[in-house]
């Protein structure tokens, strides 16, 4: 654990070394739990925004998009129920006067029992070598038996505190468990205390005027508030569904592990409008769909897994996150709900207006059902950098640092290099680097030796760097040279831009989904 702490750091570092993610307001001593997106970290970010919304927009004919409005008419919030239930069981220990999130102290601790039990596993695996048979092992060792007992246990003591919302609980489950603070190391806690997660301001010209409203938490209710505009003028048929890229704010007050958990984040939503009693197949579609969607980039089929909901919100019958696996364990990147007719019957109900789909084969009017994708996209930046980020050992006691992004989302596709700044090169590689900046993100080096130029597109996660050289004046080629096998092949120019553009567009990938 602590290795990979270690390498969640060096990640952080990084990050803000090559321009990837910088703490905001940095000057002025840092904003907590606030970030901005440096030069490279805001390509990566719109090639994620970009796959996403390709992938569920342009290749889906009853999928369309929409951009709503941070600001929204403060009903809207009674409607969806963040007024009344969004919130955070939160508890502080008395000593280090820190506070806590009491769910994700207890998620903690189980997540102890599974350390226990890798460990043993870990340990019979370099005992018994290829011999090794994990799933009986997991049924027959008694110390991973009576470690999976005490997990199981608390799992259940849990899940029902969180459903029946028992406070009281899950403060007792915290003493019972001898839970510490990382900070004091003591268990002087507080009782657990609710705490609404909405900012709210005021829109208006004077205080008494002026109406309270709340930056959004979330991007769905713009689209549930649309649903009418979107189906008529769009002359939608259901099933179908809208998307949307956007801004969201809650007011997290356990804002930790980098950009995993934001004060200030983007989502990318769809919902999508179904018929009731057919809300369970769609689940099953988009659920399918949406890990498909992340195991495309090829960053590892076993990074990914499935986690069903203990507590499933009021709006839904059913609930499944998609997980990564971070530097500090599985972590949730996208949720997939089946949100029911809860948010266009209550905006119905608030608005006084009837929300309603006439459905032609039915013969009949009917409030849609909805099945929601919901992904975090910084929470997917994060999860594609953990998993792109190698310290690599070569030959000759060198090292390097390379990020193997999937090339399609690569901040910079081509690196151009004369290989001296004399003799013409420079030249002709700016010829080539202006042909190929029309269609790819590029960028020009002549500075320093031409292995420090590979390591610093390697840092960056560049998938080509082309050298001009002597020869390329001579026959019209150049050395392309692959980052992740550090391979060098002589090409012709002309071949230059069909090679890349196979690579870093994302038809390939989308080829995959459609399979």
């Amino acid at each position: 654990m602590a290795q990979q702490e270690d390498v969640f750091k060096k990640l952080v570092a990084h990050c803000k070394e090559y321009g990837f993610v910088f703490p905001s307001s940095e000057i002025y001593d840092g904003l907590g739990a606030v970030y901005d997106y440096g030069q490279n970290g805001v390509e990566l970010k719109n090639n994620i925004k970009k796959y996403w919304w390709d992938a569920m927009v342009k290749l889906n004919d009853n999928v369309v998009g929409l951009d709503s409005a941070i600001f929204m008419h403060p009903t809207i919030w009674k409607a969806s129920g963040h007024v009344d239930a969004f919130n955070d069981p939160l508890i502080d220990n008395k000593d280090s006067k820190k506070r806590y999130r009491a769910d994700v102290l207890i998620e903690e601790q189980m997540a102890k029992f599974d350390d226990k039990i890798e460990k043993e596993i870990n340990k019979a695996k370099k005992k018994f070598g290829d011999e090794f048979d994990e799933a009986k092992f997991r049924e027959t060792n008694p110390n991973v038996l009576r470690e999976q007992a005490k997990k199981d246990a608390l799992h259940a003591r849990f899940s029902k505190a969180l459903n029946d919302n028992n406070l009281e609980e899950l403060r007792q489950i915290i003493i019972d468990e001898e839970i510490v603070c990382p900070i004091s190391g003591t268990k002087n806690w507080t009782e657990v205390r609710q705490f609404n997660l909405m900012f709210s301001t005021e829109m208006g010209s004077t205080a008494d005027g002026a109406m309270k409203i709340y930056l959004r938490p979330e991007t769905a209710q713009g689209i549930f508030v649309n649903f009418l505009n979107v189906q008529k003028t769009g002359r939608m048929k259901i099933p179908f569904g809208i998307a949307q890229i956007g801004k969201a704010f809650r007011n997290e007050i356990v804002a930790r592990q980098f950009i995993f958990r934001m004060r200030e984040f983007e989502q990318m939503e769809m919902q999508f409008f179904v018929r009731p009693g057919e809300e369970m197949k769609w689940f099953d579609y988009w659920k399918s769909f949406r890990l498909k969607w992340h195991k495309a980039l090829g960053m590892g089929d076993e990074n990914y897994q499935y986690h069903d909901h203990d507590k499933l919100a009021h709006y839904a019958n059913a609930a499944t996150d998609i997980e990564f696996r971070m530097p500090f364990g599985f972590k949730e990147v996208e949720g997939i709900h089946s949100r029911t007719d809860f948010d266009l019957s209550s905006h119905a109900k608030y608005s006084g207006k009837k929300i309603e789909y006439f459905d032609p084969e039915l013969n009949k009017s009917y409030t849609p059902y909805v099945i929601e994708t919901s992904i975090g996209v910084d929470r997917m930046f994060l999860s594609i950098l953990a998993g792109a980020y190698k310290e690599e050992a070569l030959e000759g006691g060198d090292t390097r640092v390379v990020l193997r992004l999937p090339a399609v989302l690569a901040p910079v596709k081509l690196a151009v290099l004369p290989l001296i700044k004399k003799d013409g090169l420079p030249e002709k590689a700016r010829e080539i680097m202006n042909t190929m900046k029309l269609e790819f993100n590029c960028q020009y080096d002549e500075k320093d030796s031409i292995g420090k130029r590979y390591r610093r597109q390697d840092a960056i996660g560049t998938p080509f760097c082309v050298t001009v050289d002597h020869q390329t004046l001579e026959d019209n080629t150049v050395t392309v040279r692959y980052r992740d096998t550090m391979q060098q092949e002589r090409i012709n120019i002309d071949a230059l831009h069909a090679m890349i553009s196979k690579q870093v567009t994302g038809a390939e990938l989308f080829k995959k989904l459609l399979e």
